[in-house]
């Protein structure tokens, strides 16, 4: 049986209906917060309006070359906004509603957690059976009677490829390191604490079952990136965070995997831009089948390897 998560300490209250409701509200009330303070900062920055900058804001999304800093704007807005709406919230509810600290993220110190060097290949070998999933899931169809709700979706994942497209072009290894801190970094650490510290502890705590807690958490985690086409994926890669925080008992390891997971591909995008290697990971050329059970069945094995090897660690709590 696998163990469970269980809240610990005389100051520390006992996760409850209504603290998820509260952790809701944290979350909504950050949202709001920061897109007020990034209309504020294109303000103060542009000297305009506080109007004028949510008309530059969103001219600036529909065609984001239109500025010539607007890349290092975007990135700004996108960093400041991730913060606000995941990262803080979390923070603010885990040490005044919980009344807990830090360390009671975790059971072990991350030093003792067993494999650590395997959590980048785990999360590398899983990619291409990822792949497959991604192709699965952008394939998918509603039902006819939900045309509509389809070509809504269509049409709305169509609408981010661009600002994705533009955000994913770097000129420089400036740019690089600054879309590492801002797509890799903060949101490693901010959805990871989160969806995997708070929301998968709760859920489990709640339904007295690790791997629901890891699922619901992670079906959480994908919905709130609102890109139905890759719900599927997105979810899987949750779960595989999930259960790599329930079995090391450190929620640093989830956190180097979402950004092993993310800087990979910023990565490789970069080297495949400067033309140092011919491989597009952004290509949206079929996975093959072969290819794809070969890795999961790696993925499965690693993961396996790591469940046993840290099998004698404390439950979290």
């Amino acid at each position: 049986m696998q163990p469970l998560y269980r809240p610990e300490g005389s100051t520390s209250r006992s996760p409850t209906l209504g603290g998820l409701i509260m952790l809701i509200g944290f979350v909504l009330v950050g949202g709001v917060v920061s897109t007020l303070l990034l209309f504020g900062i294109l303000a103060v920055s542009k000297g305009m309006g506080f109007t004028e900058a949510q008309t530059y804001l969103a001219g600036l999304a529909a065609n984001p070359s239109a500025s010539p800093n607007s890349w290092y704007e975007l990135m700004t807005l996108q960093a400041v906004n991730h913060i606000g709406t995941f990262f803080l919230p979390a923070i603010a509810y885990w040490y005044l509603i919980e009344r807990r600290t830090w360390d009671q993220f975790n059971t072990r110190p991350v030093s003792a957690v067993a494999g650590l060097g395997l959590v980048g290949l785990i999360i590398i070998a899983f990619m291409p059976f990822d792949g497959l999933i991604i192709e699965w899931n952008q394939n998918v169809h509603l039902p006819e009677t939900l045309a509509p709700v389809e070509q809504w979706i269509r049409d709305k994942e169509k609408s981010l490829e661009g600002i994705t497209k533009y955000l994913t072009t770097f000129k420089t290894t400036g740019q690089l390191l600054v879309a590492l801190l801002v797509i890799a970094i903060i949101p490693g650490i901010g959805e990871e604490v989160l969806f995997r510290g708070i929301l998968q502890r709760n859920l489990t705590y709640w339904t007295r079952n690790p791997h629901v807690g890891i699922w619901l958490a992670a079906a959480f985690f994908s919905a709130i990136h609102v890109q139905f086409l890759g719900f599927f994926p997105r979810m899987l890669l949750g779960a595989l965070f999930g259960y790599l925080y329930l079995w090391s008992g450190n929620l640093w390891v989830p956190i180097l995997a979402h950004f092993v997971n993310n800087g990979f591909t910023v990565l490789m995008v970069y080297l495949y831009q400067q033309k140092i290697t011919s491989m597009d990971i952004e290509s949206p050329e079929s996975v093959p089948i072969i290819g794809a059970l070969i890795s999961g069945v790696i993925t499965i094995g690693l993961l396996y390897f790591f469940k046993k090897s840290n099998a004698d660690g404390p439950p979290l709590r």
